[in-house]
This record gives structure tokens, C-alpha cells and sequence, in this order.
């Protein structure tokens, strides 16, 4: 389960395009935060998460934050100011596992290390996506945990919501404000669609004049239990009823819970937060990002790097810069990165969370302000990328010590 949301420019205080994700996974798959600079290849063939395609002579730069044994990102933007999120969603298009295909999160990754624009990641990732197919486990320790994806692509001055079943797709554009979850949400304001010869586990028909996407693909049942809507609701509603929306509303956003008397252990499927609580409700927010995408000025990615935003900071990242840290690079087991310090640190707030959260929320809310401003203070300062390196690692070194050293 993940949330993902877009504000455009002419809807945003600063006058750039804002972008947010919760990346919603399973409770022990560690998120890492990883910078690639621009590379040339001399390799033919590049391997993804399961299977090898053609590598291209040269990539972009991108940070991405990414499940740390897969190869293909949750979320991530890349020097040119494409950033992308994805969202798995639930259709009636049978899997032939047999089959390894891209996963979304490769299939994001390769838009992000190959594209300049929004539109020409929107047209490659169709592009792989009828050439490879999308069929990928996309689980950690479930391994039966298959889907497909949608996706919310943007670049400083526009955005589009992809949405895919097999290798069928469709598309529009973002007017003013954004948001996708868990479910296809295309009907029939679609920009363009194609609609391949999929085998379906139930078959539905078209009915009227024009063919209704989401209605045709979706498998309702798993749609049903993931709250796509009510999540995509909560963000939509908390952005647009802040006016001017910043980073901080981006940040709130995707700290919400859908309970008024929110406690870890009664959460749902229904939490913009995620919190697992069992079969029913099995994911976490592993991590999360905003980002302001900023035309003509350096962009800030905020992240995370580790989970449970509502008791998270947002760190700020800056292309040019070398952010490669141990902190930031997380494995299997609990070891010294911010992701599991982070774990432990959480653990102990979460048995006492009525109380405890509060509290740290109003600590933490002051350094993530303080954090807000010095950035646009650099930025409009014109810093340099020294300067701005300076300030992200600070940054990251108070986070450490706050989470216990």
C-alpha cells in the first residue's frame, strides 16, 4: 500500500511543484536512500530486480530511496526535475509467473536514470512496459505478492497519472492537485489508452461509447480491502484545503491517520501512515519523501530514510552533492543505519504512543521547521553545492543523535 501526491505550480506558495509519497511495505524491509551521479556505461545488457535489458550509454543522476535488496526504486527524482512515484494497484489481469517481467519500481528507476521530462518518462515507461511486461513479485518474504502499477510522474512544470493492467494502459493529466493510491481511478477521462488482449480472471465487457478503465480491469475484492479511496480522499482534502500548499502540508499529509483516536494497534488499511497490524492490514510506511521541484534553482528532496513518518523527520538532499553515507544504507538485520536505529527508537515510542507521540511530534515539528527555512534560505541564497552538501549531512548527524546515536 503507498499514497502519492502532486501540487503544480500555480497551487503551491513557493511557485514550485511539490511532490509526496509514503512507500508502504512490509514492516522489516528496510528502506535505503541511495545517490547514483550521471554515468556512462560500457556494458550491453543492465540487470534489473529479475531479468536483464539493454543498457544505454549514458545515465542521469538521481537519488532514489528503494527497498534495500531490490534494484528498482519506490520513489525519486532525478537531475532534470523528473520525479516519480508508484503504487501498487489490483486488477483482474491473471500473473503468468513463470514469466519474470519489470517490476514497477525498475520500471520507475529506469525513467528517472533516462529522461528529461515527465512526458518523455510517461512514453518510456509504456514503452518497457509493452516490450517486457510487468509480471514481478513484488513481495520481500511473501514471495506470492504479485501486482501491477500506476504511477504519478512530474517534472517542474507538469504532471501525469500512468495507469497499467498487464500491458494495457492509459493516461492524463494532473490539472492542479494530484493524488493515487492503491486502486485504477481512470475511468473514461483518459488522454489515451490501450487496451491490449489481457487473459482475465473475470471478464468484463464495455458498455457506452467509450471503454471505462477502470471499471474493465479492476479486481474489486483486493481494491475493496487496500482503502485506496479513503486514503486518496485524505490526502487530496488536506492539501487542498491548505491554501498555498507548502512542504510542511506535504509532510502533514502524509503523516495522517483516518482515526480521530489513532493507536497503532487499531490501525487499518485506511491510514495514510501506515501502521501493519496483521494479515488484514499487513504493510508499514517504510519511508517517505517530498519534494520541491524547483525550475532554474536547486531541488530539495526531503526524506526520510526511515519509517513511520507521523515519528519521522524529513531529511534534505541536494543533486551535485555526494550523499552516499552508511547511515543511509541499511541490510537485513538491525545494524547502524539511521533506517534500524530509527526501528528501535520507534519501537519504544509505539508501546506508549498516546503520550509519547504527541510529545516528540512537538519537538520534532520545530526542528523540521527550522530545517524548512534554512533550506529556502540556501536556495534563495543562492548556496553552493558545498554549502548545501554541509547542510544535508548536518542534518542527517542530528537525526542520528536523536534517534540515540
Amino acid at each position: 500500500m503507498c499514497d502519492t501526491l502532486v501540487a503544480l505550480p500555480n497551487q503551491t506558495a513557493s511557485g514550485n511543484l511539490i511532490f509526496g509519497k509514503n512507500s508502504d511495505r512490509e514492516p522489516l524491509e528496510a528502506q535505503a536512500v541511495v545517490h547514483v551521479p550521471r554515468t556512462s556505461h560500457s556494458n550491453s545488457n543492465l540487470q534489473c530486480t529479475f531479468r536483464s535489458i539493454p543498457q544505454v550509454e549514458q545515465t542521469y543522476e538521481v537519488i532514489l530511496s528503494k527497498p534495500f535488496q531490490m534494484w528498482g526504486a519506490e520513489m525519486g527524482a532525478n537531475e532534470w526535475g523528473v520525479v516519480i512515484g508508484n503504487e501498487a494497484v489490483f486488477t483482474n489481469v491473471k500473473i503468468n509467473k513463470k514469466e519474470l517481467g519489470l517490476m514497477g519500481m525498475d520500471l520507475l528507476r529506469l525513467a528517472l536514470e533516462r529522461t528529461k521530462t515527465a512526458q518523455e518518462a510517461l512514453r518510456l515507461i509504456i514503452q518497457l512496459l509493452e516490450t517486457y511486461g510487468q509480471n514481478a513479485c513484488g513481495g520481500y518474504q511473501n514471495r506470492n505478492f504479485y501486482y501491477h502499477n500506476s504511477f504519478l510522474i512530474a517534472d517542474p512544470e507538469k504532471a501525469y497519472i500512468l495507469e497499467t493492467a498487464g500491458k494495457s494502459w492509459t493516461f492524463k493529466k494532473v490539472i492542479a492537485l494530484g493524488s493515487i493510491s492503491n486502486g485504477l481511478s481512470i475511468e473514461e477521462d483518459y488522454e489515451e489508452v490501450s487496451f491490449k488482449e489481457e487473459p482475465k480472471t473475470i471478464q468484463r465487457f464495455f458498455s457506452g461509447k467509450k471503454p471505462n478503465f477502470k471499471n474493465y480491469f479492476s479486481d474489486l475484492i483486493y481494491t475493496k480491502a487496500g482503502r485506496p479511496e479513503i486514503r486518496k480522499a485524505c490526502t487530496l482534502n488536506f492539501i487542498s484545503t491548505s491554501e498555498n500548499s507548502g512542504v510542511s502540508d506535504f509532510m502533514g499529509s502524509l503523516r495522517q491517520h483516518n482515526l480521530e483516536d489513532f493507536h497503532p494497534k487499531k490501525a487499518t488499511t485506511g491510514s495514510v501512515c501506515m501502521h501493519a497490524t496483521g494479515f488484514t492490514n499487513p504493510s508499514d510506511t517504510t519511508g517517505s519523501m517530498v519534494a520541491e521541484i524547483r525550475k532554474g534553482k536547486p531541488s530539495t528532496l526531503w526524506l526520510t530514510g526511515t519509517p513511520h513518518p507521523c515519528i519521522s523527520l524529513y531529511v534534505p538532499f541536494y543533486f551535485g552533492c555526494n550523499l552516499n553515507h552508511p547511515l543511509l544504507n541499511p541490510s537485513a538485520k538491525p545494524d547502524q543505519s539511521l533506517w534500524w536505529k530509527a526501528k528501535a527508537f520507534q519501537k519504544k515510542i509505539l508501546l506508549d504512543y498516546s503520550k509519547k507521540q504527541p510529545e516528540l511530534r512537538a519537538k520534532w515539528d520545530e526542528i523540521q521547521k527550522d530545517w524548512i527555512k534554512k533550506d529556502q534560505e540556501l536556495i534563495h541564497g543562492n548556496a553552493t553545492k558545498q554549502e548545501l552538501a554541509e547542510f544535508s549531512l548536518s542534518c542527517l548527524k542530528t537525526y542520528e543523535n536523536l534517534l540515540g546515536g
